[in-house]
């Protein structure tokens, strides 16, 4: 696993997970990426500073959060982005998003739900998917 801080064109940023640098790219050249602020699509890797532990005795204070953005509004706008602009595929998503990977079906932005076993399945053939932080309105209903 690796980790990217990314930021969008708006200017937010914010950090994601990828299971390998190639896993990153395949979804950034598919347009699977979005901000997790205003779910813009135009998304790229930020300049990111390796992590390093400071000692107890270490002046270095917490980085200021009050200017990062209400989760909740961030995680609202995100779902309102995917259920605006991708098709609900239900529980179909793992053998929907492997067709598009594999060509028998048109490729669109598409969401539902997928076992683990399923999405394991999906990242280790190489398929681009990512899980979304949120269980769909269809499935919570």
């Amino acid at each position: 696993m690796i980790r990217y801080a990314l930021t969008c064109e708006q200017g937010h940023r914010f950090e994601s997970w990828f299971q390998s640098a190639e896993a990153y790219e395949k979804l950034e050249k598919a347009g699977h990426l979005a901000c997790t602020v205003c779910g813009s699509s135009d998304v790229k890797k930020a300049l990111m500073a390796p992590r390093v532990s400071a000692s107890p005795e270490s002046d270095v204070q917490p980085e200021d959060k009050t200017s990062q953005p209400d989760p909740k509004e961030a995680l609202a706008a995100l779902r309102k982005q995917v259920e605006q602009n991708a098709e609900y595929v239900g529980p179909r998503f793992a053998d929907e998003a492997r067709s598009m990977f594999l060509g028998g079906s048109p490729d669109r932005a598409i969401y539902g739900e997928a076992s683990g076993a399923e999405a394991k399945y999906l990242i280790d053939d190489g398929v681009p998917v990512a899980p979304l932080p949120f269980i769909p309105n269809r499935k919570a209903n």
